[in-house]
Parts: C-alpha cells; sequence; structure tokens
C-alpha cells in the first residue's frame, strides 16, 4: 500500500461517526465526548493520530527543519554526550525547588544563556509549557497581557491560566495597532505609567501559519514611545527561528540585536535542533518569579539528564557552526520557490483568478531574509482538495482551517528544510499547478466533475470503511 492510501484509510476510520452507533446503556460521560467530536466527523475535520510516512515522501511537514533528525546527526551528537555523563541518574527525581535542581542542567542552562547572550536560561519540557510557565508567572494580579492576534495557542492556555487583569488583542503585525492598545491601558489606569502595573506583551518571531516575521523593533519603539518608564515588556516565541534565523540560528531577537530590549524569550529544542524541550531565556529576576509562581515549571519533576544531553548536544552543533550550511540552503531554496511559482503560467492564472495567493512571495528579493513556513493561501475548503492532491503526489503538506487559522480563511502549510532540493521544488511547482489548473477547470463549467480526481479516490474509500 502505497503511503497515501494508508493515510486515507486512517482518516477516514477516525471520521466514523461514533455516537449512533453507542448502546444507550454506556456511560452519559462518554457519549457526550463522543457526539461533541461528531460535529467534526461529519466535516471530515476530527484531528487523528496518521502512519508516519518514510522518506520517500517529500517532506513539507516535519519540524526538521535542519534535517538534523533525518540524517542522524543529532543521534549521533546525543549519543557521544551522554556518554560523556557517565554514570548519571536517569530520573531528576524532584522539581527543579527539590532535588531535580542538578549541576548538569545548570551548567547546560549557562552554555545556552551565553549562546544567546542572555543572563539566564530555563530548561523546559516543552516549548508549550515554557509559555503557559512564564504567563502563569509574570503577569501579576493587575497587570495586562497585550498579544498578537495570530499568537499561537500555547499563549491562549498560558493567558487562562493568568492572574492578569487585562488580556487584549492587537492586529497582527501592526505598530499601530499596538500603539492603540498600550495608550488605551495607560488613559485606562495611571498605574501602568507610575510602575505600579506591568504589560507582557506577546508576540512570535516568525508565525506558524503566517510564516511572516515579527517587525520587532518597530514594536519595540512604540512599547518604549508610549511607557517609557519601562512598564510595558515582551516575551517573544522563537520556536520556528531557533536554529534557522540570525547568527548560528540564534534567533530573530540576535539577528536584529535586541538581546538587551527583550524581556522574555522562549525557544523550542525540538524542531530545527532536532532535540526536545523549550528554553526560557530571561534574567534572574524573571527566572526567581518562575520559581516562585509557575506551577506548570515547578509542580513538575525537572528535566532528566538524557534530554538535557540532547538540548546540549544540539546547541553544540549551532554554537560551532556546524549548521551553517543547512540555514544557507533553506534560504536559497525558499528563493528558487518564490522565484519558481511567480514564473509558472498556471500559478499565476491561479493568483490571478483567486483561486491560491502567497503573500510571502511578494516583493521576496528585497527581503534579506526569508521564512521557510510558507503558506498557501486558497479558499475554504481547497485545503483539504489541494492536501489530497499533494498526498496522490506523494507530498506531505497539511491543511490548515478554522479554528487554527481565522474564520473564512484556509491555507496548505509548506514548509522547507536542508533537505529539501531543487528537484522536489520543481515537483511541488508542477503538482500545485496541475491541481489549480484542474479546479480552474471546474469553476469555469469546463469539467463535468464538481470535486477534483484527488477528492473523489478520498470520499470512494469511505465504503472501505463501512460508511458512506
Amino acid at each position: 500500500m502505497v503511503y497515501y492510501e494508508s493515510l486515507f484509510k486512517e482518516m477516514l476510520q477516525g471520521q466514523e461517526l461514533r455516537r449512533p452507533a453507542m448502546k444507550k446503556s454506556e456511560p452519559a460521560f462518554f457519549q457526550r465526548l463522543e457526539q461533541a467530536m461528531d460535529v467534526h466527523r461529519e466535516k471530515i475535520r476530527l484531528n487523528v493520530l496518521k502512519p508516519r510516512w518514510d522518506d520517500s515522501v517529500l517532506d513539507l511537514t516535519t519540524s526538521d527543519f535542519l534535517s538534523l533528525s533525518r540524517t542522524g546527526r543529532i543521534r549521533e551528537a546525543f549519543l557521544a554526550e551522554l556518554a560523556r555523563c557517565g554514570d548519571f541518574r536517569l530520573s531528576a527525581s524532584g522539581s527543579r525547588v527539590q532535588y531535580g535542581n542538578y549541576e548538569y542542567i545548570l551548567e547546560v542552562e549557562r552554555e545556552i544563556a551565553a549562546f544567546h547572550g542572555a543572563e539566564t536560561a530555563w530548561i523546559c519540557h516543552s516549548g508549550f509549557y515554557a509559555n503557559i510557565g512564564v504567563l502563569e508567572a509574570i503577569a501579576l494580579p493587575g497587570d495586562a497581557i497585550v498579544f498578537d492576534e495570530f499568537s499561537h495557542a500555547s499563549t491562549g492556555v498560558g493567558m487562562k491560566v493568568s492572574v492578569a487583569a487585562h488580556k487584549i488583542p492587537f492586529q497582527h503585525n501592526s505598530a499601530d495597532s499596538l500603539r492603540d492598545v498600550l495608550t488605551s491601558l495607560k488613559d485606562l489606569d495611571p498605574g501602568f505609567t507610575k510602575g505600579e502595573k506591568s504589560i507582557l506583551i506577546c508576540v512570535e518571531s516568525l508565525y506558524s501559519m503566517e510564516g511572516d516575521l515579527c517587525p520587532l523593533k518597530e514594536l519595540v519603539s512604540v512599547a518604549k514611545e508610549v511607557f517609557p518608564n519601562g512598564s510595558a515588556q515582551f516575551i517573544i516565541d522563537e520556536a520556528h527561528s531557533n536554529g534557522v534565523i540570525g547568527p548560528n540560528g540564534g534567533g530573530l531577537v540576535q539577528l536584529l540585536g535586541l538581546e538587551k530590549e527583550i524581556a522574555i524569550r522562549v525557544h523550542m529544542c525540538s524542531k530545527a535542533l532536532g532535540s526536545t524541550g523549550g528554553v526560557i531565556l530571561c534574567n534572574q529576576t524573571v527566572r526567581s518569579a518562575l520559581a516562585q509562581y509557575s506551577r506548570c515549571l515547578t509542580y513538575s519533576g525537572a528535566p532528566s539528564v538524557p534530554m538535557v544531553a540532547s538540548i546540549r548536544a544540539g546547541y553544540q552543533l549551532l554554537s560551532s557552526g556546524q549548521t551553517q550550511k543547512e540555514q544557507n540552503h533553506i534560504q536559497e531554496i525558499v528563493k528558487y520557490f518564490f522565484g519558481s511559482l511567480l514564473d509558472h503560467p498556471i500559478w499565476q492564472e491561479a493568483m490571478d483568478e483567486g483561486l491560491i495567493s502567497v503573500p510571502l512571495a511578494e516583493d521576496y528579493e528585497q527581503r534579506s531574509v526569508l521564512s521557510h513556513v510558507v503558506p498557501i493561501k486558497v479558499k475554504p475548503g481547497h485545503d483539504f482538495f489541494l492536501f489530497t492532491h499533494l498526498a496522490k503526489a506523494n507530498m506531505n503538506a497539511y491543511p490548515m482551517a478554522y479554528p487554527v487559522v481565522p474564520k473564512g480563511t484556509a491555507l496548505v502549510r509548506m514548509l522547507f528544510h536542508a533537505h529539501n532540493t531543487k528537484e522536489e521544488v520543481d515537483k511541488i511547482i508542477t503538482a500545485v499547478g496541475e491541481w489549480a489548473d484542474e479546479i480552474l477547470s471546474i469553476e469555469r463549467g469546463e469539467s463535468k466533475n464538481v470535486i477534483p480526481s484527488s477528492m473523489r479516490e478520498f470520499l470512494a474509500m469511505q465504503g472501505t470503511n463501512g460508511w458512506e
């Protein structure tokens, strides 16, 4: 069975309605859960655990940006580092405020802080938990959290456990909108101007769905302008930039030289580094507040030695310059992708007709740094059509629809890696072009079909799974 067939089969099995088939004698608790999930199954939108694909499938999905996992380089570096740890204890056997604050994790945190030009670092089990832990601990009663409207889900969860009095979004990447929100807070409560209350501004260096970079310098200038006393400080999520952007992959903050301007940085180790976990970069004041107020970080066992060793191995590859070639290749492959799609007549026709759009391709030659996260924006519903078409072409790029992206929008997200080649880009351009040509034909009434061929095949497999 080829990969797309096993993928489709697994997805379709997960979309079978469960509530109607349940016996009345089954607990109401489970019936209610299944009924809630059936709402998503009816739209073929229930998340399912998908089968892992092999390297023959063109990868536009994994977070292995620098290809350190695929090539085995991170595994080799990790095993070498672990061997140097000697007769270590496998478990941390306690939280960071108890027995789990061992010397090895402190040593690695000092190294990471030095690499990023930060005062201190705190290693966490994941970047998701890091974001939650910061928002839980740092925003005090009466404070405000101001966040980009496209912030990651972890920011949303973090705000739910935060005691901040105000949680206000600003328009995506808009310095003017940020100024308006900060000014409204300034007018609302003199405590912000007096330094009696604080504002935590949440942004991302590179947004995971839009793929665009944060205009960080402009946003920092606005915050200083409105609150020159420093009441407003930034937390930036560098999940998608770590290892890919900046000197030796240090991230956007280091690329812009803003290390002293950003209070808190969160870096992910499970993406470009091919490792696991997350890191909070901050000063000693914030570190102490995390230990005091973050239940998320201090009421759980500390990261183990093997986990920390894998993080150290990844950072050693970055700091030694051994990933610079991969960083450069990602930039080149994205340039090639943008140039190729803009030169392709079907892509141009599809963009002119409003069938697809690739905002990041606009004026790409004028940008010094390109994002490796590239959304292909389509009409709602077409995201799944394009996904099935690419899957049949032995490519994996996942569809994104509401609520992952704003209501009324949809996209297929393409992630580029060091292991992607120009030949693969050519295949992508051809495959999307073929899909666009078919959709254009359907929409113009030139085809007898009303849905594209790949989606027809997907739906035809419903019968083999026992539902129509």
